[in-house]
């Protein structure tokens, strides 16, 4: 029984402590825009902020990802660009685009949230969860809050 809840806490740790924002990097191809576009892709904070779903296709149980192109501008115009994932390499088995939600709190800027899938098959694990991000529109930070479902 002692090694059954070892186990259990170690995939509900593994789940709740991944999640990352990073500059973007292969995630973040055009092609791997889910189509429509128009109805992969949102904008917030009067364009200034857009979000996109990303399908990356491998590895299969882990291939979506959020791409976010958001403030600070660079010297040309040209907007910051980050992407949401599980975890280094790795994306969600699913995200729900058609469920995100935005709103603004004043002391940390623009509040996304989107339900996910997350699917460790080393570890056999899948739950659903409610992911939360910031992105600081002054200082250009993004980071990522992760809730597992209730299953």
């Amino acid at each position: 029984m002692r090694s059954v809840a070892t186990l259990l806490a170690t995939f509900v740790s593994t789940a709740s402590a991944a999640q990352i924002a990073v500059p973007c990097d292969w995630q973040a191809r055009a092609d791997a825009i889910v189509e429509p576009w128009e109805d992969n892709s949102a904008t917030f904070s009067n364009g200034a902020v857009r979000v996109a779903l990303l399908d990356t296709i491998e590895p299969a149980a882990a291939a979506f990802h959020l791409l976010v192109l958001h403030p600070p501008f660079d010297e040309v115009g040209g907007r910051t660009c980050t992407t949401v994932g599980l975890d280094e390499g790795l994306g969600y088995a699913g995200l729900v685009f058609e469920d995100l939600t935005s709103d603004y709190d004043p002391a940390r800027g623009l509040v996304l949230t989107i339900p996910a899938i997350i699917y460790l098959p080393e570890q056999s694990f899948q739950n659903s969860a409610l992911l939360t991000i910031t992105v600081n529109q002054a200082t250009g930070q993004v980071t990522v809050e992760q809730a597992l479902g209730g299953e």
